[in-house]
């Protein structure tokens, strides 16, 4: 067997970027790239626009990488991905000198890791997604058989992203295969050593043998020269595996998913959100929206944002009124009276107990900060006044 460099120059023929054999450049837009990245990176957005559509599935089902780690680390290296959608000369001779270096893609920590826990996510989500009572009838706990598959595909989908590739071949035998051997050997060391191997340690050893079987027997550069999909069978295949992730989470909440009440009682999902879309505060909500959307109709949306901001009370003006116990529109006259008239009224050395005298005594300050705020506030209120009367 030949080995060395010339094993190597051997297996990354597939790779060359001499010549003109390789794919048309395109015209990605490092740009719009990170423009896509910055609004719509946590679902992968800008991966799909560069055609990495696995990695942008992979950041659509995990909200970025795992909650945003895979998005925040993509932005050092965006360049990368851009010169590799758009064939870039130089970039595509630094990964052919890559391959004939190395005849094997090297290990990489983070990619591993990546396997592991993608392969933990798809095998939960699928075990999840399966019924534990019995649906019209019948029991389907028959399904776990999938459970194995799914850290498969994970471990597949996670190690075929970029430049380089590799079957599900060895990641199904081995995601199969310790289920298959670890049962009856749990068995004999608890009979023997009285010890138990727990499910959740049966689960991780499953997904780490499938992801090392993967590093070890399947993992190899991808051919440069691939033939690309086209964009309906590419928007075909993105849909269909979204909806797919979807209809699992949708049979968790379904069917397994339960909301604890104040009582402590379990309450099936779907029923407890049922009863939140009757419930008095969704209602009140719901009408909400209403009434904004039919003043816009009447107003239109200007006016109404205008409204929204005045009804926010940016300026803390309407809830110092309601402290004061006063109507919006008071004098300053009336502001200056009352402030003296509370001050007098809600002061601490008229308490006659401690209990009382806190309570009278953050009232005090209430007070004391209104007046503050309206007196700072007096010269802007006499504008809009002096400018609501020359309106009139």
């Amino acid at each position: 067997m030949v080995k060395g460099p010339a094993a190597a120059a051997t297996a990354g023929q597939g790779h060359s970027v001499g010549g003109g054999g390789s794919r048309s450049k395109n015209n990605k837009s490092k740009a719009l790239t990170y423009l896509l990245w910055l609004v719509g990176g946590v679902c992968g957005l800008h991966h799909f626009y560069l055609g990495r559509d696995l990695q942008g599935v992979l950041w659509w089902c995990t909200f970025g990488g795992y909650f945003g780690f895979g998005w925040l680390r993509d932005v050092f290296y965006i360049g990368e991905y851009v010169a590799d959608a758009n064939r870039d000369e130089k970039y595509m001779k630094k990964v052919d000198y890559m391959v004939r270096v190395h005849g094997k893609p090297p290990f990489s920590t983070i990619r591993f890791t990546g396997m592991v826990v993608v392969a933990y996510l798809f095998s939960t989500v699928v075990s999840l997604a399966i019924p534990e009572d019995n649906v019209g009838g019948l029991s389907w706990q028959w399904l776990h058989v999938f459970t194995p598959l799914a850290a498969a595909l994970g471990v597949w989908a996670v190690g075929n992203i970029g430049h380089e590739t590799g079957s599900l071949k060895w990641p199904i035998i081995s995601a199969y295969l310790v289920p298959m051997i670890g049962n009856p050997l749990k068995s004999f060391i608890f009979d023997k050593f009285g010890f138990d191997i727990d499910e959740s340690t049966s689960f991780a050893i499953m997904i780490l043998a499938a992801a090392w079987s993967f590093d070890h027997f399947e993992k190899r550069w991808k051919p440069i020269n691939r033939k690309t999909p086209g964009i309906l069978k590419r928007i075909l295949i993105i849909s269909m595996c979204c909806l797919l992730y979807i209809a699992l989470w949708s049979s968790y909440l379904y069917f397994n998913a339960k909301v604890t009440d104040e009582d402590g009682d379990e309450v099936p999902f779907h029923e407890a959100l049922g009863h939140f879309f009757n419930s008095p505060w969704w209602l009140d909500v719901k009408q909400s929206f209403i009434d904004v959307w039919q003043f816009a109709q009447v107003h239109g949306w200007m006016e109404t944002w205008r409204q929204i901001v005045s009804l926010s009370d940016p300026s803390g003006e309407q809830n110092a009124f309601k402290v004061l116990e006063l109507r919006s529109g008071a004098t300053q006259m009336e502001i200056k009276n009352q402030c003296r008239t509370l001050a007098v009224k809600y002061h601490p050395d008229k308490a006659k107990d401690d209990e009382t005298k806190r309570e009278v005594q953050n009232r005090f300050f209430e007070v004391q900060q209104a007046c503050e705020l309206l007196s700072n506030s007096r010269a802007k209120r006499r504008r809009r006044n002096k400018r609501f009367n020359e309106e009139l």
